[in-house]
């Protein structure tokens, strides 16, 4: 079982994710206060409703030398301890919120524009996962993951 490490939202596209300590899952729309609440799936994304990616994945692209944060991966919940991959296709919770992995979320070229050149490479099959919130709540930092 993992843990949520970080939590991050954006209210407008484009904008820098901010980290806060909590935030309420709305299921079948997202996070309140991120810009993604309510928007539908997209010819890119199963979903858009919660994005996730691994702590240990960051740090993977810091130990190359590069300034990269978790914020800088522009996904809402960081964990740690978890292989997001595995969740693909299964229920699981966050806290007390139940989510099911649809996709990895794999990163791409706007992500690139918004980091640096290379990122795309060095997130390679840990880009993260996207989730489907099946049951709201609180997600809290520490909560468990699994």
């Amino acid at each position: 079982m993992g843990t949520v490490e970080a939590i991050y939202v954006a209210r407008e596209r484009g904008e820098p994710r901010t980290p806060v300590e909590t935030a309420t899952a709305v299921a079948g729309e997202g996070l309140l206060g991120d810009r993604y609440l309510g928007v539908p799936p997209t010819r890119y994304a199963a979903t858009c409703q919660l994005t996730l990616v691994e702590a240990e994945a960051v740090e993977r692209v810091r130990a190359t030398g590069r300034d990269f944060s978790p914020a800088d991966t522009r996904r809402n919940v960081v964990t740690r301890g978890v292989a997001l991959n595995d969740l693909v296709g299964r229920v699981f919770r966050i806290g007390n919120v139940l989510v099911r992995g649809v996709e990895r979320c794999d990163p791409c070229s706007r992500l690139q524009r918004f980091t640096y050149r290379g990122v795309m490479r060095d997130l390679a099959e840990r880009g993260g996962l996207r989730a489907e919130i099946l049951e709201g709540g609180e997600i809290r930092v520490g909560d468990p993951v699994g």
